[in-house]
C-alpha cells in the first residue's frame, strides 16, 4: 500500500510523493528487532526507512505508532509464511515438526542474531505497555492454539501418542520455540538449533 506524503494542501500542484508502507515497515522491523524499542530513535527509523522526519510524522503519530504498525506487519508476514508451511503437512506430527523447524530456521545465523520482534516485545515492553502486551498475548495464544490443534490432529491420525496432554505439550513446545529465539542471539549453528527440534519431537512419542 502506498502512503501519500505530499506536503500541506497549500503547496503548488504536482505529483504527490508516496512511499510503500509495507516496504518501509519491513525496514523498521529490522531496526526494532536488532536494537529494541528503547534503543531505537526516530533518526534510526528515518534512515532505515529512507524517509524524512516530516514524511515519517505525516504517516505515523510517533515512534510508538511506528512500532505497533511494525509489529502487526511482522506477525502478518510470519503468520502467512507459517500457514503456507503447515499447509504442506502430511499429518499432525509432520505439522508439529514443520512448525518447530520454521522457527528454528530463524534462530541461527544472521536471523538469529537479529532476534524475534515478538519475543523482544514480550521482554522489553509487555509489562508496562498495554497495547504491546495485547499483541504479544495474541501472538503467544496463536502459537499455543496451533500447536495444540496439530497435536490433536496427530492423535486422531495416529502419528502422535494419544496419552500425552495436548494443552500442556503445546505450551511446552511454545516455550521451546521462544527459547530458541532467545538463544539465537548467541549465534548458535544450524545443527545445534535443530538438535533441540529433534529432542522436542520425542515428546510426541
Amino acid at each position: 500500500m502506498n502512503i501519500d506524503i505530499s506536503s500541506n494542501p497549500g503547496r503548488s500542484a504536482g505529483r504527490p510523493r508516496e512511499f510503500d508502507i509495507d516496504e518501509a515497515l519491513d525496514k523498521a522491523i529490522t531496526v526494532f528487532s536488532e536494537q529494541g524499542y528503547h534503543g531505537t530513535s526516530i533518526s534510526d527509523l528515518r534512515d532505515a526507512m529512507g524517509l524524512t522526519a516530516g514524511s515519517l510524522y505525516k504517516a505515523f503519530k510517533d515512534k510508538h505508532a511506528i512500532f505497533l504498525a511494525s509489529f502487526d506487519r511482522y506477525k502478518q508476514v510470519r503468520n502467512a509464511l507459517l500457514d503456507e508451511e503447515l499447509g504442506k503437512a502430511n499429518n499432525g506430527r509432520d505439522g508439529v515438526y514443520r512448525m518447530l523447524a520454521f522457527y528454528a530456521e530463524g534462530a541461527h545465523g544472521e536471523g538469529g542474531r537479529r532476534g524475534c520482534l515478538a519475543v523482544g516485545t514480550a521482554v522489553e515492553l509487555a509489562i508496562f505497555d498495554d497495547e504491546a502486551a495485547r499483541r504479544v498475548e495474541r501472538s503467544m495464544d496463536r502459537f499455543e492454539t496451533t500447536f495444540e490443534a496439530l497435536i490433536r490432529r496427530g492423535q486422531e491420525d495416529g502419528s502422535i501418542n494419544r496419552s500425552i496432554d495436548p494443552n500442556a505439550t503445546a505450551r511446552l513446545l511454545l516455550s521451546v520455540v521462544q527459547g530458541l529465539r532467545v538463544l539465537g542471539k548467541t549465534s548458535p549453528g544450524r545443527t545445534q538449533t535443530f538438535s533441540v527440534v529433534d529432542v522436542a519431537m520425542k515428546l510426541l512419542d
